[in-house]
């Protein structure tokens, strides 16, 4: 049985939730780097899910709904830095101790959503600058270098506030963003020589070991699933 999943926007906190998603169960699901942080309610338990660096499956019939922020904001949320969520999974209860818990079971019960829990723990703005680099390198950007030039802030002050806001570092981050930006391309790239190039990689070599670090399969693998 196939696994469905949607995703629908978030009315009102497009500045810090990238969307909604939904996961109606069925077949196991691969999940690789998207360098977000998600809110997620699934098996009568709400947590946060951390920025990835690996891949990890999401097992069959696991039916779930969550809140994915946007990359960088969900610390304005969650009122920690992302880099302590790397790769974790953290019960609600365990990261804001009473509040928590009591957030989980509204949630859980059905008299509190996962939206409101964002609405009501909303603080705080953008850092302007992190934004401005996290769009710098989804752009294109060949190099983390390349994406710092036009910033006079000190480079190792802004790498630590990106650190910060996004879970990883920018080098980290443009690796995870490349990668994204070959699977939305997969399924117009004749082979995987093309991809690589569409997607800003150096060469076929480069797209196949960074797809095996975040896949855990062989490119040619996991891109003909996504054809």
């Amino acid at each position: 049985m196939a696994t469905v999943y949607r995703e629908t926007t978030a009315p009102g906190l497009d500045d810090v939730v990238r969307c909604l998603w939904e996961e109606a169960g069925g077949a196991p699901k691969r999940i690789v780097p998207d360098c977000c942080v998600d809110l997620v309610e699934c098996g009568g338990e709400v947590f946060v899910a951390g920025p990835d660096t690996a891949p990890w499956t999401w097992e069959a019939g696991e039916r779930a709904r969550g809140v994915r922020f946007a990359p960088g904001r969900a610390g304005d949320v969650l009122g920690l830095g992302a880099d302590e969520l790397r790769d974790q999974r953290v019960p609600l209860g365990d990261l804001w101790g009473k509040e928590g818990e009591l957030l989980a079971e509204q949630v859980l019960s059905g008299a509190a959503s996962l939206t409101d829990v964002v609405t009501r723990r909303r603080a705080g703005r953008a850092d302007r600058e992190v934004s401005e680099l996290i769009a710098r390198l989804d752009g294109g950007a060949p190099r983390v270098s390349a994406a710092l030039e036009p910033f006079t802030t000190g480079e190792r002050q802004l790498r630590r506030r990106f650190t910060l806001a996004v879970g990883y570092g920018p080098a980290t981050y443009l690796r995870v963003s490349r990668f994204q930006r070959a699977i939305g391309l997969a399924g117009s790239a004749p082979d995987l020589a093309s991809l690589a190039f569409s997607a800003g990689y150096a060469d076929q070599a480069h797209l196949s070991r960074d797809c095996r670090e975040f896949s855990g399969l062989k490119a040619r693998e996991f891109f003909r699933a996504r054809k």
